[in-house]
């Protein structure tokens, strides 16, 4: 039997035997809209299905397979209105076992006793005795021969895949077997014929029959760890597309050029050396150099300085911006919160007070006077340099001469924020940081067009944070040291979690429990509550009261864990801890370890806490290395959760996964700078690349 007209690998997903328009509907919500969507839609792992137990053998727990004969089906009603048991008992030549499908009744017709079938799935306890399969999948052993695609669910390796939409597992496998089937052999491959010669991978056709249809010589281990030619091929090309587009983002880049020019001469210098409030580190001194290089360039800087909390990236960035001021160009300061850009300001002005250059701040909180005679200011030239929030984005906000962008804690901005900051001046050089270090394998996928540099040397005399993780009733012995360390003439604070999906109630408890301090466990002691919704005036009040060491115990939401900067403060204790991420809570522990003085971390959680919120707690407790903790961190959430949304700019890579497939990442990069460097690109394929590159991975422009 034929199977009629081949149809396009972008022919609508809906066209499909069992999609129709309601499911198309589902998968499009999902970003599956046509046919080669769907079959890169890979899965998840695979099941052995070549080989069955019998019966007797079947244990709780088993994952498998028998295959046997129907000996009754009946329909049992439940407690619960309107919902019915379907029981299914079947026997082999060693014991019977029963089959519980949950209201599907409808399924009653197709067993009939005497009938042959195979079933897969799960074994469990009955609670009334006996072991039974619930919901399993079923074949009917008759039927085989009629059905199509038959042989694709049983007496082979079998393809599992993640939810999609209304498909049940057994219709999607059928969809796909049929897909394959059906699509022609078009499929838009960027591999030169030479790279897939040379690296000895299949077309892309057969990559993707055989990823989903293994044959049968291949292990399961290896298609479940992804390890295959065929899935390896499918990962490379994508890696491979995006990172040819990012060599041609960073081709462009380099062709353009700035229209100012920097210098840096021996007044320059004695400028700096004379606003330096200490010696730089090591990583500090190789990184401003890299900075001052890329400045004293004809091309814009495009760097992304990643540093450990405490590690002093703030010092660079304040050098780099007086280089450019000395040139007669604006700086911009871009923070995510008002209390991290008033930290900032106040270290500039700590640093740049006595300079000749203005320096001033812009937040959502500066009254409108204030803030059309800063825009006045920036846009005559008489104001420098501006330290702001998203506030320095608004229109009316424009420069004379803005030469340096620089972003902070850049991970909180999506792309298109920090490309509209960049846009107010013509070609100004941006530097990016971050307190949360990124992975290298992730640096080439995000950061791809950037230069990094990395500080991971700590400030001289800083010693390692204590960090311990204790249940609820260990609460005294944190206790115990904050009483100790207050009596040597430390601070502490106490953060408790606040999350926007229960504000109110975490924001009643953070109040409860500075009330608690307060008037039981220290009754003494000068206390302090701070959280996001105290006007920023009263906030700044009780920070400086903090910083100035009016206050023994800051309790506080999370609105501390940027921007507060207290070497006096020697305690840090996180309640629910198992609420937080692992970068969330390395941020928050970095608010203490300011100083000369030991300092220690307590991480507080409930009894009962999930395996994996015990591993970060663990992981806390074994390491103060941010790059450390962001490569555990990135294990255990995934390149999505790590940095959130969308928006963030990590792109949504549909067969590779860059933490699985970092070698290939690295493989595919090497492989496209070699490509391009073969090839004029023309700018009519130029154009064709840039379309295809932001369809496909959702990111701003290759230009």
């Amino acid at each position: 039997m034929g199977v009629g007209p081949r149809k396009k690998p972008g022919t609508p997903v809906q066209y499909l035997k069992g999609i129709g328009p309601r499911r198309a509907t589902e998968l499009a919500a999902a970003g599956v809209e046509t046919l080669e969507e769907f079959l890169l839609v890979l899965p998840r792992r695979y099941e052995n299905r070549e080989t069955f137990q019998t019966i007797a053998s079947l244990k709780p727990n088993d994952v498998t397979g028998v295959t046997g004969v129907v000996l009754s089906c009946g329909v049992r009603p439940t407690r619960r209105k309107g919902f019915r048991i379907l029981e299914v008992a079947v026997e082999d030549e060693t014991g019977q076992v029963r089959a519980a499908f949950m209201n599907q009744a409808f399924l009653k017709e197709l067993f009939k006793p005497g009938q042959r079938l195979v079933l897969y799935g799960k074994v469990e306890q009955r609670r009334t005795g006996g072991i039974q399969f619930t919901n399993p999948e079923y074949e009917l052993i008759e039927d085989a021969s009629r059905e199509e695609g038959a042989a694709i669910h049983m007496g082979r390796i079998v393809p599992i895949y993640e939810k999609l939409g209304s498909l049940t597992p057994k219709l999607h496998r059928q969809v796909v077997h049929q897909a394959l089937k059906v699509v022609d052999d078009t499929f838009e491959d960027s591999l030169s014929a030479e790279i897939q010669e040379r690296l000895g991978y299949p077309s892309r056709s057969r990559a993707i029959a055989e990823t989903h249809f293994p044959q049968k010589a291949v292990a399961l281990e290896e298609l479940n760890e992804f390890r295959t030619l065929a899935q390896q091929r499918l990962v490379f090309e994508e890696f491979f597309f995006f990172q040819v587009g990012l060599a041609l983002r960073r081709r462009e880049l380099v062709s353009v050029k700035k229209d100012h020019s920097v210098m840096v001469n021996d007044r320059i210098r004695a400028a700096a050396l004379e606003v330096l409030p200490f010696r730089l580190t090591g990583d500090q001194r190789l990184v401003l150099k890299e900075i001052v290089s890329d400045l004293t360039k004809p091309e814009p800087m495009r760097r992304l300085l990643q540093g450990d909390v405490g590690s002093g990236k703030t010092i660079v960035a304040i050098l780099a911006a007086l280089v450019a001021m000395e040139n007669n160009l604006q700086v911009a300061l871009m923070s995510p919160t008002e209390l991290l850009a008033e930290q900032h300001f106040a270290s500039l002005k700590q640093v740049l007070g006595r300079s000749r250059f203005g320096l001033s701040l812009l937040t959502g909180a500066t009254p409108t006077k204030e803030r059309q005679r800063l825009a006045e200011q920036l846009a005559d030239g008489s104001l420098q340099l501006i330290v702001g929030t998203h506030a320095l984005l608004q229109e009316d906000v424009g420069f004379q001469r803005l030469g340096l962008v620089i972003i902070d804690e850049q991970h909180r901005f999506g792309v298109a924020q920090r490309a509209a900051l960049g846009a107010k001046g013509s070609t100004p050089d941006v530097l990016v940081m971050t307190a949360t270090p990124i992975p290298r394998t992730l640096a080439m996928t995000v950061y791809g067009d950037l230069d990094v540099s990395n500080i991971r040397e700590l400030p001289p005399g800083r010693k390692p944070i204590v960090t311990i993780a204790r249940s609820d009733t260990g609460r005294a012995d944190v206790y115990a040291l904050i009483r100790s360390e207050i009596a040597k003439g430390r601070q502490a604070y106490v953060v408790c979690p606040l999350v926007d999906e229960s504000e109110k109630v975490d924001l009643k408890a953070a109040t409860e429990m500075s009330e608690e301090l307060k008037s039981r466990i220290f009754p003494e002691k000068r206390i302090e509550l701070v959280h996001g919704r105290i006007k920023s005036r009263e906030r700044e009040r009780l920070m400086h009261l903090f910083v100035t060491g009016g206050v023994d115990i800051l309790v506080a939401t999370t609105v501390i864990e940027v921007g507060v900067d207290v070497p006096n403060a020697t305690v840090m204790v996180i309640e629910q801890a198992e609420r937080f991420g692992l970068a969330q809570l390395h941020q928050l522990r970095g608010r203490v370890g300011r100083g000369v003085e030991q300092s220690h971390c307590a991480l507080l959680h409930g009894q009962q806490i999930s395996d994996s919120a015990r591993a970060r707690l663990k992981a806390l407790e074994q390491s103060n290395d941010g790059f450390f903790i962001a490569e555990q961190d990135l294990s255990a959430r995934g390149p999505g959760d790590f940095f959130g949304t969308r928006q963030s700019g990590m792109p949504l890579f549909r067969v590779g996964n860059v933490i699985r497939d970092y070698v290939l990442m690295e493989r595919a990069k090497d492989c496209a700078d070699e490509w391009l460097q073969c090839r004029d690109v023309s700018a009519e394929n130029h154009a064709k690349m840039q379309e295809r590159w932001e369809r496909r991975f959702g990111l701003v422009g290759i230009g």
